[in-house]
């Protein structure tokens, strides 16, 4: 395996889940809609302004700028949109479990729309990984959740599994953070004709809302960004898509130290399951060795 990509992959996890607590804590005191949108606009001011200090160029190819509308729309918008406004009535546990079955949904449009192949031992690993996932999912829903909050995170998970197949055709040919600069340009765009439709300004200033801004445009929004593109890149879009099966330990864990939600014996197991499925999918995905 290529360890720097693996660390990209765990360093991106960490970073992704970690935006589930810090959105939860958004949207306790400013609307989710206008908070993701001025989220995107400085996250893409600073990314362009940083990638234009360092010679990229605005000059991106036609391929570039279609992967750009489309990643923009369908992570930022919609499947980041959608989870901000779930993030009201579930959990950010619970929101990183299910963004956590992507991998298999990106597997799945994969090889239904274009053709791509996965072997049994991957098919294996991210099965055994939803498997961890549905354990985890299923301590948390005994307790109640809101099912309106559960189909806006699985049509955003579904929306996040068609950005991450665009991904690699808009990072193969360079200006990488600038790409990552316009599609947040693109996400506060829409973002914010959405909230102008159906959101009342009213923010509850709090130290706690200033910070958690600050830090879910950096990281989760920039950083992150970035090196998902890097990844992607690097490696591919589908085995780039199993480090999101951390997100699962990663959210959990995060929620539990920052917000205070349960972590229980289910929760552990599943995430050892899940573990052994990343694994059974990266393994499928090395080179068979030639002998003779």
């Amino acid at each position: 395996m290529d360890l720097r990509a693996i660390l990209m992959g765990l360093a991106f996890a960490f970073m992704w889940s970690s935006a589930f607590t810090s959105a939860r804590m958004i949207v306790a005191d400013a609307p989710p809609l206008t908070a993701l949108a001025f989220r995107f606009l400085f996250s893409g001011l600073i990314g362009v302004a940083i990638a234009t200090a360092i010679g990229q160029s605005w000059r991106l190819s036609r391929g570039q700028w279609r992967s750009v509308m489309i990643f923009g729309l369908c992570q930022n918008a919609l499947y980041l949109g959608l989870n901000f406004v779930a993030m009201q009535w579930v959990e950010a546990s619970l929101a990183a479990i299910i963004a956590s079955t992507m991998p298999l949904l990106v597997a799945l449009l994969g090889w239904l729309f274009l053709g791509q192949k996965v072997r049994p031992l991957g098919i294996a690993g991210l099965v055994a990984g939803v498997a961890g996932v549905t354990i985890i999912m299923g301590s948390r829903l005994s307790g109640g959740v809101s099912i309106e909050g559960l189909i806006f995170c699985g049509l955003g998970a579904l929306a996040l599994a068609i950005a991450t197949l665009t991904v690699r055709s808009a990072s193969s040919q360079g200006n990488v953070l600038m790409i990552v600069g316009l599609q947040m340009f693109v996400g506060a765009g829409v973002l914010a004709v959405a909230a102008l439709l159906t959101e009342a300004w009213h923010v509850n200033w709090t130290g706690r809302l200033v910070m958690a801004f600050a830090y879910t445009t950096l990281v989760p929004g920039l950083l992150a960004t970035w090196v998902w593109f890097r990844l992607v890149a690097r490696i591919g879009a589908v085995r780039a898509a199993t480090y999101h099966f951390l997100n699962p330990f990663f959210g959990v864990a995060v929620a539990a130290v920052l917000l205070g939600e349960n972590l229980g014996l289910a929760d552990v197991i599943g995430v050892a399951i899940v573990a052994a499925g990343i694994l059974a999918v990266q393994l499928s995905k090395a080179a068979p060795v030639r002998t003779g």
